[in-house]
């Protein structure tokens, strides 16, 4: 079997690395994976009986919860494997504000393993855009990268263009409450230069009260898409 020296060159790269910085678990700090088997064993698992629209933990699985009934939701339904706390929140955190952009790899199998279990009708991946400034200090989406590793394991195509931020916004955290949150979206995306058409699955790092996917899911909408399904790596409860 013939090798690409592309290949061949960018392994020996990623061994050399490893010597020089060994990946350390973010969960554990064992060295051999930036994930561990065991740390992605033991994640704390968003588990149903949870609403399918907003995933939020509920009684009525079969049926949105009453945040739901009570408000315009545009997406159709919502998956995330874990719940954002602990390892978690570890990861994330490392993915988003410690440059492990490597960490998104073994975030996206749990996902795509999500992703087989539920089957939603999506024909193809849109990512949350991230802010220009925000990306060039970051050096990479968080999301563009889960949605890369997705589409690489699931076979949907990646349409990284069809979103695009219009201005920065404050980060979610820092907005208390859904309405503030809400606020604080408004407006912020547009389309952008890659067109889908047909079922959307929306994919972003963390689902907090669901105001950035939601203000997403309506604007591919109002641009002939959907229906629109979100899958995040973890949903803080």
């Amino acid at each position: 079997m013939r090798v690409e020296p592309s290949a061949l060159i960018g392994g020996l790269w990623e061994r050399a690395l490893d010597v020089v910085f060994p990946r350390r678990c973010v969960g554990c700090a064992a060295t051999g994976a930036f994930l561990c088997a065991i740390c992605l064993a033991t994640l704390p698992r968003a588990a149903p009986p949870r609403c399918p629209t907003c995933w939020v933990p509920s009684q009525e699985p079969e049926a949105p919860c009453h945040r739901c009934r009570d408000r315009a939701f545009h997406l159709e339904a919502t998956r995330c494997p874990f719940v954002f706390e602990g390892a978690t929140r570890e990861a994330v955190n490392a993915l988003k504000y410690r440059g492990l952009s490597a960490l998104a790899e073994s975030m996206a199998l749990p996902m795509a393993e999500c992703l087989r279990q539920w089957v939603p009708p999506a024909g193809v991946i849109v990512p949350v855009p991230l802010a220009g400034q925000r990306r060039r200090l970051r050096g990479y989406n968080q999301s563009e990268l889960l949605g890369r590793e997705l589409s690489r394991l699931s076979g949907l195509p990646l349409a990284s263009g069809a979103l695009v931020r219009r201005r920065s916004t404050m980060p979610q955290a820092r907005s208390t409450g859904e309405a503030a949150r809400r606020q604080n979206v408004a407006a912020a995306f547009a389309l952008g230069p890659a067109a889908v058409e047909g079922a959307v699955l929306l994919v972003d790092d963390v689902l907090t009260s669901g105001a950035t996917l939601d203000a997403c899911a309506r604007v591919l909408l109002d641009g002939g898409a959907g229906p629109v399904f979100a899958l995040t790596f973890a949903r803080e409860d």
